[in-house]
């Protein structure tokens, strides 16, 4: 791995301590080409004089027998093997044993070479890698106790910074790659929202084309009008991720951040910055409507695909509802989790409840856990004196064991029905707690479901799975 422009100049700092400060006459900083110790070929980085960088073990001897009053052999001896490396016309050692590098001052003839007081070859270690060497040494004089311990920490500080750099540039060139990777799975996923954008719309012109064919009266009508809802909510998704896809960071950042608006207020409430949400490309607006505006469609739908898997559907609405609090495309998206899980998980001739409710009194509560741990299922905000909306949607399905009960509203937790073939992500009920909170209302799960105490009498089933959604109406809400 190349090295930084800024490990060079602190090399070329600690060799100009070694210089200035202990008189070195020669220092050279040399490098591995890679962390393999059994064949690896050293490169010299940084030395004193500059000119040494290029120099081969004559030039070397040379120089030192100018600058000392002997005439040494530095290095020879000493277990290196000295051979010449075409690298810009240079002469370069190379090691073929580290064990006889770690032993090189040791193995120095003191007879015939510069004395090993006088010169230190210090390998660059760090967790038993060896990144370098540091190559010191001086022919006038021997060095002392506490010369050494300061040419350790020079080869210390070496070491530390070596392996710094080198940690710095792989972060770097892993961050490109993901970089690279990141555009790689945008152009991906831009290219596929273009692929399904045809078929999508030709799907929406057949609906209605379907729907100027079929009479007001045919039983069929709702079935084309669905699709042309169900494409037209498409779109919108469609657009969403488009605009999630395009956002910039900074921008993304900001988003979660902002503060959630006073709901009396009817403004956009922000989506909180614990994690990205569904409807991440728009704001939640807050309105007073109707509940059955938003659930009657998808019912239709609903009644299409229960008649499709031999499910009977039977529903329970009371009329005169009052308007409660919510953003219709959020409750939409609420609803329309639910009643897929009702579906999905629901067997052949079973059966599927719904029913919207008015509770007149805030119903008996848990208290909410504290932030931080697992928040309560039947945890409900308490408003003494608040006329509540409960939309229920009960089935007849296995239902969920007890210790999957917890967990339920975490993100991709499927629990027991990861181990069926059922195909899912386990995001619906997720989604669906966090659009209903940012309604200021709340999602209950009770599985069995008559333990939801919700049911009609004629409820037989001992087990299966209730999903109940409450929203304060939209005067109770004002007022509390």
């Amino acid at each position: 791995m190349p090295t930084s422009s800024e490990f060079v100049t602190l090399c070329q700092s600690q060799v100009a301590l070694l210089t200035q400060g202990l008189g070195a006459a020669l220092s050279i900083v040399y490098l591995t080409e890679d962390l393999n110790p059994a064949d690896t070929q050293l490169l010299p980085i940084v030395a004193h004089p500059e000119a040494a960088l290029n120099w081969g073990e004559e030039q070397i001897l040379t120089f030192l027998t100018h600058v000392g009053k002997k005439s040494p052999r530095l290095l020879t001896q000493s277990g290196y093997e000295w051979e010449s490396v075409d690298r810009e016309s240079a002469h370069q050692p190379r090691l073929p044993s580290w064990d006889t590098a770690l032993t090189a001052a040791s193995a120095l003839d003191p007879i015939d070479v510069l004395l090993p007081q006088q010169q230190m070859v210090l390998p660059l270690i760090y967790q038993e890698q060896v990144m370098g060497l540091l190559v010191t040494a001086r022919a006038d004089r021997a060095w002392n106790e506490t010369e050494q311990q300061q040419i350790e920490q020079v080869a210390q500080t070496l070491t530390a910074a070596r392996i710094l750099d080198w940690r710095a540039q792989w972060f770097s060139q892993d961050l490109q790659q993901q970089q690279l990777l990141e555009e790689r799975r945008h152009d991906l996923l831009d290219d596929l929202l273009h692929q399904f954008r045809n078929p999508l719309t030709a799907l929406r012109t057949f609906g209605k084309l379907l729907i100027k064919r079929l009479r007001t009266e045919d039983a069929n009508r709702s079935v084309a009008e669905s699709i042309v809802r169900e494409s037209d909510r498409l779109q919108d998704l469609l657009k969403q991720i488009d605009a999630t896809i395009d956002i910039e960071p900074a921008d993304l950042e900001h988003l979660l951040k902002a503060d959630t608006v006073d709901p009396q207020s009817q403004a956009a409430i922000a989506l909180p910055a614990s994690e990205p949400k569904m409807l991440l490309g728009r704001t939640i607006h807050l309105q007073a409507e109707s509940m059955i505006t938003v659930l009657q469609p998808l019912l239709d739908s609903a009644a299409a695909i229960a008649q499709d898997r031999q499910l009977i559907l039977a529903t329970s609405i009371a009329e005169s509802l009052a308007p409660v609090q919510m953003d219709r495309e959020g409750l939409r998206e609420v609803v329309s989790n639910l009643l897929d899980n009702a579906l999905k998980y629901t067997p052949a001739g079973g059966r599927i409840y719904v029913a919207v409710q008015r509770w007149i009194e805030s119903p008996v509560i848990a208290t909410p856990v504290p932030t931080g741990e697992p928040t309560s299922i039947t945890a409900l905000p308490a408003h003494p004196a608040t006329s509540y909306q409960c939309l229920i949607i009960a089935d007849t399905g296995p239902g969920i064991p007890p210790e999957d009960l917890p967990h339920l509203f975490e993100r991709h937790y499927r629990g027991v029905q990861s181990t069926t073939g059922i195909p899912g992500t386990g995001l619906g009920l997720s989604i669906a707690r966090e659009l209903v909170q940012q309604m200021q209302g709340q999602i209950q799960i009770f599985s069995p479901a008559l333990s939801s105490h919700l049911l009609p009498t004629n409820w037989q089933n001992d087990r299966g799975t209730a999903a109940v959604v409450w929203l304060m109406e939209a005067e109770a809400m004002m007022t509390s």
